[in-house]
């Protein structure tokens, strides 16, 4: 029965993912989601206390999705230049997967929803701005960025870029593809924003 509950919670999460995906898709509402499942509201609530809970399930797969990958990445490139582009290179990439993610991920998802689901996207994006500015100061040690050179500020334009990047794809109606022009802009951004020379 434990198995059972597990699917259905994981069911109710795709099916709130897919929906989101929808970019003039309605108001996700728990009769919407009910009916989309073919069942109850009340069935809905056997597996989650809130809407909220669904949300902060579908957060806390982001948060584990991406983290596993960024320690992946931490622990095998000994480059740190080399750690913020597989980073950035993988939260555009992320979004590029999972549309209706990047929704929730930019906070478009949460409007009107419980303000804590939105302090921890905070939290979630300050993890990924610590992990880029560890790997900017990596750089800096091993001489791959010049001296002096500001991880915090560095790492901070680097989440603002791929913020930017998720924006403007779920603005445009999932059009405008995160990876579009990835290759050409990380050198342009490694080059203007780290004073290092494009390659």
């Amino acid at each position: 029965m434990a198995a059972r509950s597990g699917e259905r919670k994981l069911q109710i999460l795709q099916t709130i993912a897919e929906l989101l995906q929808d970019p003039k898709g309605e108001k996700i509402t728990t009769a919407l989601l009910a009916r989309k499942l073919d069942v109850s509201e009340a069935a809905l609530y056997r597996h989650f206390a809130s809407k909220a809970q669904m949300y902060e399930g579908l957060i806390e797969f982001i948060e584990n999705s991406l983290f596993s990958v960024i320690n992946k990445i931490g622990g095998e490139e000994p480059s740190g230049v080399k750690q913020a582009e597989l980073i950035v290179a993988l939260l555009l990439g992320f979004a590029q997967k999972n549309r209706g993610l990047t929704r929730v991920l930019i906070g478009d998802a949460l409007v009107n929803e419980d303000d804590r689901l939105q302090a921890r996207i905070n939290q979630l994006l300050d993890r990924v701005e610590a992990a880029l500015k560890q790997a900017l100061r990596i750089a800096a040690t091993s001489n791959e960025l010049p001296q002096g050179e500001d991880a915090a500020a560095a790492a901070n334009l680097c989440l603002c870029y791929v913020i930017g990047r998720w924006q403007l794809f779920v603005k445009s109606g999932f059009t405008r593809e995160p990876m579009a022009q990835w290759p050409q802009q990380w050198p342009m951004l490694l080059a203007g924003c780290l004073s290092v020379p494009a390659a």
